[in-house]
């Protein structure tokens, strides 16, 4: 799904040959990939030691750095583009991570995020939280405070979040989409093992309480089956701006 948005993200941010790019939260490299395949010469960056080596495994002609996102090791005005896939909603600071992309942005250049769009217009998440508020969940004492999931899916916030660091010639985007799934169980799996805060509410449960979570989510998955598969109404955010000049 997130690589739906990848030439997305670089088309918003203008991403050309020559240009020098930064990718935030490379994951396992495909922005920084689409990039080079444009002539750009991108430098993926995560915090993550398992997500660099991956990358650097799948993408040999690209540099990838491990390094967090707050506290970037590079130099001021080193990049001509700056892009995050999905990356400002995992950030417990995004206010200086934002700052820190305008430091190692050169004058005129550009940046590009994303980021989902509320449950209700994104229904992998939307379905999975309804059949949890169903079934009554709590969430577990143990379970840390995080930063707010769909805080930049309002336009107006995530425009401000750049505009505050300083940028300009702001504009927020809506990508819809329709992603297919070869059933419920499908997305289930994803959502249980392929999220951290959302798979432990889950299973941080009681047996009954998982099983009526089970049983609410698989009902609600059922409304989207069509031709034989789970189609799920899927939505992105994506934000740019621009340094300004001298």
């Amino acid at each position: 799904m997130t690589g739906r948005v990848v030439e997305p993200l670089l088309d918003a941010a203008g991403v050309g040959p020559g240009q020098a790019v930064a990718d935030l939260a490379t994951g396992p490299g495909y922005v920084a990939a689409g990039a080079s395949a444009r002539g750009a010469a991108p430098i993926g960056v995560d915090v993550t030691k398992a997500m660099v080596e991956l990358a650097r495994e799948l993408h040999p002609g690209i540099e990838f750095v491990r390094a967090s996102v707050a506290d970037l090791p590079f130099g001021d005005e080193s990049f001509d583009t700056v892009v995050g896939n999905f990356m400002i909603l995992h950030v417990g600071e995004p206010e200086r991570v934002a700052r820190e992309i305008v430091r190692v942005l050169r004058r005129g250049g550009s940046v590009a995020l994303s980021t989902w769009d509320v449950p209700e217009r994104t229904l992998m998440f939307g379905v999975m939280l309804d059949a949890i508020a169903e079934s009554d969940a709590v969430p577990p004492d143990d379970l840390p405070a995080g930063p707010p999931f769909f805080r930049f899916s309002d336009d107006a916030e995530f425009a401000r979040l750049l505009s505050d660091a300083g940028l300009e010639e702001l504009e927020v985007r809506t990508i819809d989409f329709r992603q297919s799934f070869p059933d419920g169980e499908t997305v289930w799996e994803g959502m249980v093992g392929a999220t951290v805060r959302t798979a432990s509410l889950v299973t941080s449960q009681s047996d009954e309480t998982q099983q009526r979570i089970r049983a609410a989510f698989g009902a609600r998955i059922a409304e989207f089956r069509t031709n034989g598969e789970v189609e799920l109404p899927t939505s992105v955010k994506i934000a740019s701006a621009r340094k300004p000049r001298p």
